[in-house]
């Protein structure tokens, strides 16, 4: 399973080219939010893959989270569903695209948690300069992946 990194820009380019077959989509997008004066929509995947999860969050920090009203256990709350949908990807043989706005940040910290989880390698993208990996969003994910896993695991009887 290969995961790629994605900023809208990029992935919109893609969209408008040669948009890979076999692929599951996650992607972030900021919440409907009154205090900003740009809204950004989801990107629109219509037509070129029917395995997106859209998730609608704030790039934010764990000091923050309060600032929104938030706590960790309340912050990401589709982490176990985005759990679920990459297992199910992979069981599929599909490759993943983690999208953000502008490819940094939440998809950066979503792609180092699925390569940490299937490959322990997922340190490679926090040493990669171009990336800022939000690691809430990393901690959610890699937590929901692992706790899925554990799920998954029949003890014999």
């Amino acid at each position: 399973m290969n995961v790629s990194i994605y900023s809208r820009k990029a992935i919109e380019q893609l969209l408008n080219a040669n948009f890979p077959n076999n692929v599951a989509v996650i992607s972030f997008c900021d919440p409907v939010d009154c205090c900003k004066s740009v809204i950004h929509t989801p990107v629109d995947y219509t037509g070129k893959t029917d395995r997106v999860v859209h998730v609608a969050i704030h790039d934010i920090d764990l000091s923050v989270l309060p600032e929104f009203g938030l706590t960790y256990e309340t912050y990401f709350p589709e982490a176990d569903s985005v759990a679920e949908f990459i297992y199910s990807a992979k069981r599929d043989g599909m490759d993943i695209i983690c999208q953000c706005e502008y490819g940094e940040s939440r998809s950066s910290g979503c792609a180092a948690a699925i390569l940490e989880h299937f490959y322990k390698n997922g340190i490679s993208i926090f040493a990669d300069y171009r990336y800022y990996p939000n690691q809430v969003v990393y901690h959610k994910v890699f937590d929901a992946l692992e706790n899925y896993k554990r799920k998954m695991v029949v003890p014999y009887a």
